[in-house]
């Protein structure tokens, strides 16, 4: 190997690392952004409607029983998060499509994954939380109240519509990168490595480690359960042949910036939920 060529592969390297981290720093950094804003749209509900909780690391454990709890309460509480999350993901996606996709920088991968996030804490939701029959589970099964089969039928529909809205968001997931040596079709696989493996396996593990020893059985099907999303859109992208990118990229380096408003965040979320927050 030549010492040019040598050079070369070393820098391609260092460029795909370096995505990686970026690309594991925004999926952690949107998660929690998104996450906060379901659960305090779920305490903000239930303090409207006079019922008392604690929101922990990884949950909300409301302090009435079973037989307390009335229809349009169960409806109202556990449907504000996926509401919240619908509005945000479409909020996110349009502002990305029609705005930010074409212009430099790493705010559109920001948009991108809050996105991504807002879907999968609504569609991966229903699937993760059928498992368990809890969570967002309690809103067609006290809508509907007609058994649990028609429920499993409504997670079976969003698990499908999940893995569609992953396969139709590949082409803004290619968009959302900067790099022209990456963007390269040759160089496919190591974005798909770099920008969605990576940052789905090392930001979950992070995230479950953050949330240690609360991490819900809920909390961790959702972070599974974001391959219905991830794993269609690493698909297609493999097999894309779009690769152009925007006229004047960034240059791929490590966002600091996001690196610090990512760590602030997590530090911020175990100190003031580790011990648990009444309302």
């Amino acid at each position: 190997m030549s010492e040019q060529t040598a050079s070369l592969t070393s820098g391609q390297s260092a460029k795909t690392t370096i995505t990686a981290l970026n690309s594991t720093v925004v999926y952690v950094l949107s998660y929690l952004m998104v996450q906060g804003i379901f659960q305090a749209a779920t305490v903000r509900m239930a303090q409207r409607l006079s019922v008392p909780g604690v929101w922990h690391l990884s949950s909300i454990r409301f302090s009435i029983s079973d037989p307390e709890w009335w229809r349009m309460a169960v409806l109202a509480v556990y449907g504000a998060g996926p509401a919240a999350c619908t509005v945000v993901g479409l909020l996110a996606a349009l502002w990305f499509w029609q705005r930010a996709r074409l212009k430099r920088g790493l705010f559109k991968l920001v948009l991108l994954w809050v996105a991504l996030h807002s879907c999968n804490l609504v569609l991966g939701a229903m699937v993760g939380d059928t498992f368990t029959q809890s969570g967002v589970w309690y809103v067609p099964s006290w809508l509907f109240l007609a058994g649990n089969l028609l429920n499993v039928f409504v997670a079976i529909i969003c698990g499908l519509l999940q893995l569609g809205f992953g396969y139709v968001a590949a082409i803004g997931f290619l968009q959302s990168h900067d790099s022209i040596s990456l963007m390269r079709y040759q160089n496919r696989r190591q974005l798909i490595v770099a920008a969605i493996v990576v940052p789905w396996i090392t930001g979950s593990l992070f995230l479950a480690a953050l949330k240690w020893p609360d991490l819900s059985r809920n909390e961790g099907l959702h972070l599974l359960t974001m391959g219905l999303l991830l794993l269609p859109m690493a698909a297609r992208s493999t097999n894309e042949l779009f690769e152009i990118t925007i006229r004047a990229p960034q240059k791929t380096q490590i966002a600091w910036g996001l690196l610090a408003a990512a760590g602030l965040a997590a530090v911020v979320w175990r100190v003031v939920l580790a011990p648990g927050v009444a309302f």
